[in-house]
């Protein structure tokens, strides 16, 4: 007979001359009591515990009743016998205060949430699901489904000028982890890094035991003839769309970039950051489709669709691909294949060109509305980096000391990133200026955002503060 009632573990030793009711309150009492019964979860019916356990339905009902009269249980109506909330009060505290609202969160690095195509993937999973092979669902290729690298290979080709065979891509649980994966096998050659860059990405270089060797970025993109100074035998770029800055790489330094990677036997490794949301100029074709021996190309769905998918992919030159495919299958084998099966028909159908389509218009918007109110309120505050991405570098007054900013600003519930976050280490005379992403908030919520942030800095003084530098 089955059962919607849940399990529960408890543990009754019948040699003990202690009653098996006593035994039950008190093992319930104590799960409550320690936290491992939290607030609201609900316990199996009287007739399932006891059945599960082995003994009388009467044994239960008089432990329930009891603990019930002692406040640890309550019944619910159309739900049966839940914990109690009051009862956390004697156990430790496990929930934590709830930390300071925010009104406004311009930080940069994600996608609404609430523009996921949810129909759209819903008939693309079911659509998956029914034509996936059993065998599908064991243990699969560490490089992923032929059907979705197949998918890829076609899709990259068509949007973003990849030239590769689907052998070359290795399917991965997003960029990061990608990127782990190739830290670990070009460790032994150091890797370069833009800087400002992301902090994430210096992180997992150095976590995989890497040389971390910081590169300037300035208005053209990555200077590459620091790079060729600096030893490093690859180098990890945000060509289509700098992160944070928004420098495009310009024609010139991609030359420069690729001369350098040919002449040294090196690795580009090309995080197609942003490339998918441009809106005031043509679409830069990816440096892998140049060199393809050269050039890791590498993307994901996380702020096309949601990060919660945890999908990327990486096209990796045929010198590298025997390597990047056994560190996946020792790291952690394969990727989701019920995720991998509902991304290639969503590709296929063309649900992720329509999503893409629908969501450049609403971002859009949305930058437009962040320049817009940045020169009504904050006039003195230049946005640079606009034509794409989902977020712009807003450069600030000489002697603005954007940390300080930052923070006063995060006191009223207004949350702003300073560029000195994602520098390697601070200098003396670079200039200040904000991160400001504008994809989680409405065009309205934008325009009153900044409003009330000029409205705080008028009545705060954020000139050049002594700020201590915690970054090592």
């Amino acid at each position: 007979m089955s059962t919607s009632s849940p399990e529960l573990f408890v543990e009754l030793d019948r040699s003990r001359p202690r009653g098996l009711r006593a035994q039950l309150e008190r093992s319930l009492r104590e799960a409550i009591r320690a936290g491992r019964l939290r607030p609201g979860v609900r316990l199996p019916s009287s007739r399932a515990l006891a059945a599960d356990l082995h003994i009388t339905r009467g044994v239960v009902i008089a432990a329930y009743n009891q603990l019930t009269a002692e406040g640890y249980l309550t019944s619910r109506q159309g739900w049966g016998t839940v914990v109690n909330a009051i009862t956390t009060l004697e156990g430790p505290q496990r929930h934590r205060p709830p930390p300071p609202a925010v009104r406004y969160d311009f930080r940069p690095g994600a996608p609404d949430a609430g523009l996921f195509p949810h129909a759209a993937w819903a008939r693309a999973s079911r659509t998956a699901m029914r034509s996936l092979p059993a065998h599908s669902l064991g243990y699969s290729d560490p490089a992923g489904l032929p059907a979705l690298r197949e998918t890829l290979a076609d899709y990259l080709g068509r949007v973003r000028g990849v030239s590769c065979e689907p052998d070359a891509i290795v399917v991965c649980n997003g960029f990061s982890h990608g990127l782990s994966l190739l830290a670990r096998v070009l460790a032994g050659r150091g890797l370069a890094v833009e800087d400002p860059g992301h902090p994430d990405w210096r992180e997992q270089i150095e976590w995989a035991g890497a040389a971390c060797h910081p590169i300037e970025v300035d208005d053209e993109g990555v200077r590459v003839d620091r790079l060729a100074a600096s030893g490093a035998g690859a180098v990890l770029v945000t060509p289509a769309h700098q992160y944070p800055t928004g420098a495009v790489l310009s024609a010139g330094r991609r030359i420069d970039l690729l001369d350098w990677a040919r002449s040294r036997s090196a690795y580009v490794i090309e995080d197609d950051y942003d490339a998918e949301y441009r809106y005031d100029r043509q679409p830069v074709g990816a440096l892998q489709g140049v060199a393809p021996d050269h050039v890791v190309h590498a993307g994901s769905l996380s702020k096309s669709l949601a990060p919660g998918l945890r999908l990327g992919w990486l096209v990796v030159p045929s010198g590298l691909r025997e390597e990047v495919v056994a560190a996946r299958a020792r790291s952690d084998r394969f990727t989701s294949t019920v995720i991998q099966a509902a991304v290639a028909e969503f590709v296929q159908r063309g649900d992720l060109d329509r999503h893409l389509r629908r969501t450049r218009r609403s971002y859009r918007r949305r930058r437009d509305a962040l320049i817009g109110a940045l020169s009504r309120h904050l006039p003195a505050y230049r946005a640079t980096g606009i034509s794409a991405g989902l977020h712009v570098l807003v450069r600030l007054p000489d002697g603005t000391n954007a940390t300080h900013l930052a923070a006063t600003a995060a006191r009223h519930g207004i949350l702003i990133q300073p560029l000195d976050r994602y520098r390697s280490r601070a200098a003396p005379g670079q200039a200040p200026a904000l991160v400001m992403g504008y994809s989680r908030l409405t065009p309205h919520h934008i325009e009153e955002g900044i409003h009330h942030l000029a409205t705080i800095l008028n009545s705060h003084s954020v000139t050049t503060q002594p700020v201590e530098d915690n970054r090592g």
